[in-house]
């Protein structure tokens, strides 16, 4: 008997050694070849699954790719999770997997990182699949065998274990703390996936205790984990699972009942919060002076109370709005830096009160970027609707736009050479790639399908590391799930960056965005914008029709801007022209997808497709100047549109 013991300690805590050097589970099943399309698509879904989870209320699930190439990954945090923790969890365990599990099919990890987070991917769709196997094993020998009442102590863990087993399958998540036993108390955590049936997952979470009954009998804590299923106790908290559960009053020594007098006093006491409760929410209901903003769908994305601020606040934040704080000049008004109470510094986007223009861009941008978290978007701070006043609030970003970078002050008329010098091959292809995967987050993995409908140079700010972030959201608009594109009379946006379907049929989808960046992609590479060959001789009379011409001539090296030409990589920049062209083309169905010019990038092992002529491409120059075209769907005549196929097409985008 004795020697059985000795066994399964021993099992126990060679599992517990195991498992903490290496949390990941990676299923040795099946391998897929690195660096190939798999490869490619799994380090695209487990880079955005972080903040697709912390921005959907702590669950997500997806798939990219197609055919044998197609990867699915799931990621959760347990409820009641702060977002940014749950984004740190979910960060931690997707770089963990991808890093200790480099050429596995399948893999998971439930990683306890301040809160519990599971991520998990496969070649095969497992949302509502029952996997007990494999199953990882893991301990805190720290605390030992409980000390005491060893045959009472079982039985009260038994009896609380199954007690929460017939309540876990019906929220597939529970945290509880048992009665005292002594002076000791069980703090018990039971997880499912949200696929499986509550009776799977109830056997699931069984099969997990009585796993650790076999094994570890009498110890004070441990963790036994599955690909649907997490089990966790301990003798103490852990996780931030129960903070808001109240502590169980130990038992009366002598065994009395509380009295009636105690009772009656604690429900007076409880009226006189209710109502004192009541009469503050009223108050402060009365004192809300700004407006309920909200999209033009029924979803759920409204913007948070909570990301207010007072107009006295940002008006000491920029010194009154101080010229000496002016950034910058848009659209809709005027760009501030500002420094809050905290020592933040703060953009802060203050809407001209004379235009008469922009109440609706305003509410766009409020309740379309608050849900938004992606490294690659700016981030908005808050807002305030105020005295007649509409400001928006944004993370600094210190480097300014690319706009300037590549093509200096446009106020000045000024290219200042060691600006953009400062933007060599490998910054600028890092920018692209960053955008690339700004836009597939907008695209595919918010939220909802977002479309910008204004991607500029000077929409794409730099950080101090000269990162990309997508600003300026003004113009966006959000597709309904069932939703697959849209149509406006209002054709609003940049003049060389709207593909000819929105200018000519006020028609979009995410495939408007895709041309834009397209010609975005050509910007960059060339230095040039695309409005700047008008007028000049041979040009075609623009950029697109330009390198489109360069390109049949089979001289697109030729495009390459003088400043990168010593550090750039032919190959990579003859790609990106290329990627540039196929976004360009004139029909929405031959664009690439985001998701497709993400695989492009990053694997150069992909053929790429033959471009087709480009939209608004310029067969012999005009005397027209083609940024006088009409903001309005019909009221631009004939005598303002370059030359382009007429077409209606529009892509399918695949809702979600």
């Amino acid at each position: 008997m004795c020697l059985q013991n000795l066994l399964s300690i021993l099992c126990f805590v060679l599992a517990i050694s195991f498992s903490y050097v290496s949390a990941q589970k990676c299923v040795d099943s099946m391998f897929f070849r690195p660096n190939g399309t798999y490869d490619t698509n799994r380090h695209l879904i487990l880079s955005n699954l972080a903040s697709n989870v912390s921005s959907r209320d702590g669950y997500y699930n997806g798939s990219v790719g197609e055919g044998p190439d197609r990867i699915y990954a799931l990621g959760l945090c347990i409820p009641g999770t702060d977002p940014k923790v749950c984004d740190d969890c979910m960060q931690i365990a997707s770089t963990g997997i991808l890093q200790n599990c480099p050429n596995q099919t399948d893999s998971y990890d439930w990683r306890s990182q301040k809160t519990l987070c599971f991520v998990r991917y496969s070649n095969s769709s497992f949302f509502n699949k029952m996997d007990l196997e494999p199953t990882m094993v893991i301990g805190d020998l720290n605390s030992g065998l409980f000390q005491g009442d060893l045959a009472a102590y079982t039985r009260t863990w038994e009896e609380f274990m199954n007690s929460m087993i017939t309540r876990v399958g019906r929220t597939r998540y529970l945290a509880d703390i048992s009665p005292r036993i002594g002076s000791a108390r069980i703090y018990a955590l039971m997880q499912c996936i949200p696929g499986i049936s509550s009776m799977e997952c109830e056997t699931c979470i069984r099969d997990n205790v009585r796993m650790y009954q076999s094994c570890c009998n009498g110890f004070i804590g441990g963790t036994i984990r599955k690909p649907v299923c997490f089990f966790r106790w301990d003798g103490s908290e852990y996780l931030g699972a129960f903070g808001d559960t109240p502590s169980l009053p130990p038992p009366s020594p002598d065994g009395k009942t509380i009295s009636t007098g105690a009772i009656v006093a604690v429900v007076v006491s409880v009226v006189i919060f209710v109502v004192l409760l009541a009469l503050v929410l009223v108050i402060r209901k009365r004192r809300q002076s700004y407006k309920t903003l909200k999209p033009k769908t029924d979803d759920d994305m409204t913007s948070p109370q909570s990301l207010q601020f007072d107009f006295m606040t940002l008006e000491a934040a920029t010194d009154k709005f101080s010229r000496n704080n002016k950034l910058g000049k848009g659209g809709f008004g005027e760009v501030y830096k500002g420094m809050l109470p905290n020592e933040t510094e703060v953009a802060v986007k203050r809407l001209s009160s004379n235009s008469g223009q922009g109440t609706q861009e305003f509410k766009n941008e409020v309740v379309i970027v608050a849900k938004l978290q992606h490294k690659n978007l700016v981030r908005l701070l808050g807002f305030c609707l105020e005295r007649d006043e509409q400001i928006l609030v944004y993370e600094f970003v210190p480097n300014k736009s690319l706009n300037y970078f590549l093509f200096g002050n446009k106020q000045k008329h000024l290219l200042d050479p060691t600006k953009k010098s400062q933007l060599d091959w490998k910054r600028r292809y890092n920018i692209i790639g960053g955008i690339t995967r700004g836009l597939l987050y907008l695209h595919q993995d918010s939220r909802l399908t977002i479309i910008h409908r204004d991607i500029k140079a000077s929409n794409i700010l730099l950080d101090a590391d000269m990162n990309p972030k997508i600003a300026d959201f003004g113009m966006a608009r959000n597709f309904r799930v069932d939703q697959t594109e849209d149509n406006t009379r209002r054709v609003v946006g940049t003049f060389g960056y709207m593909p000819p379907e929105y200018v000519t049929h006020g028609q979009f989808s995410t495939k408007s965005d895709v041309y834009s960046f397209g010609v975005l992609i050509l910007e960059i590479v060339c230095g040039k914008k695309n409005s700047s060959f008008y007028k000049i001789d041979d040009s075609g009379g623009n950029l697109v029709t330009h390198v489109w011409r360069l390109w049949n001539n089979d001289s697109p090296l030729d495009l390459i801007d003088p400043a990168i030409e010593e550090s750039c990589d032919n190959d990579k920049v003859i790609r990106c022209i290329h990627i540039g062209l196929l976004c360009v083309q004139e029909t929405p169905v031959d664009r690439p997808e985001m998701s497709t010019i993400f695989q492009m990038l990053t694997n150069s092992s992909i053929t790429l497709p033959v471009p087709r002529p480009p939209g608004f491409f310029f067969r012999n120059r005009s005397n027209l100047d083609p940024l006088t075209y009409g903001s309005e769907l019909g009221q631009s005549s004939s005598k303002s549109i370059p030359y382009t196929i007429d077409s209606a097409s529009i892509t399918r985008v695949t809702p979600r």
